[in-house]
């Protein structure tokens, strides 16, 4: 199933209510929620107090955290108590990945892993059978509107190959750089949970929206 996750960090923060709910009836599957620090990243989005108002604004939307931070599992706790779907954290954040994961599957939502362009994939193939989903960040974290780096493709493929040989059904997620135009070779490479902020937030959401969708329903 194929998964259109619109990013709030590029949504119109002085309208942001109405951004939301507009992107959720336009027909996005979920809400990518961009959590940074200033540490792991070079930038500070927003946190606890923005999440718990975005849920409030859009209750039935789907939240999908993508935790940029050091030591996420800090924030566990109080993110449940949103309701979010699910929490991504960054095998680079953690010196204990594997018991941050089995935490944030015992709380009850989606345990999802990331790496960054940098890190070699290999390092998150035993992390793999205690995950949802895997994010391949097509672009390095902290800032939105970069250019999707080619070698991404074989990232994912070489993601999607270990997931089938385990006989693992993966979400696999592609965050930073997706547009219309490499829409499809995303797909085909086998990621299917899409993150785009620039190309969907913009003059025409709707328009966005729905040609993002025409793809991913081929």
């Amino acid at each position: 199933m194929n998964i259109l996750a619109p990013s709030m960090l590029s949504a119109d923060f002085g309208n942001l209510d109405s951004n939301l709910k507009h992107v959720i009836r336009a027909g996005a599957d979920v809400i990518h929620v961009d959590v940074m620090d200033g540490n792991f990243v070079p930038n500070i989005s927003f946190g606890p107090p923005v999440i718990k108002y975005v849920k409030k604004a859009v209750p039935d939307a789907r939240l999908d955290v993508h935790a940029m931070i050091l030591d996420p599992i800090r924030y566990l706790d109080v993110l449940t108590k949103f309701g979010i779907w699910g929490l991504t954290i960054h095998v680079e954040a953690t010196n204990h990945i594997k018991e941050d994961l089995a935490a944030i599957k015992a709380a009850g939502i989606r345990a999802g892993v990331a790496i960054s362009p940098d890190t070699p994939v290999s390092s998150i193939y035993d992390l793999m059978d205690m995950v949802d989903m895997v994010l391949v960040m097509s672009v390095y974290p902290g800032f939105g509107g970069q250019s999707f780096i080619e070698g991404t493709y074989d990232r994912i493929r070489a993601v999607k190959e270990k997931a089938a040989e385990r006989g693992l059904e993966l979400d696999i997620q592609v965050d930073g750089g997706v547009t219309l135009n490499n829409l499809e070779d995303v797909l085909d490479a086998g990621a299917n949970v899409i993150v785009a902020g620039s190309a969907i937030f913009g003059e025409n959401i709707d328009k966005n929206v729905n040609d993002f969708k025409n793809i991913m329903n081929r």
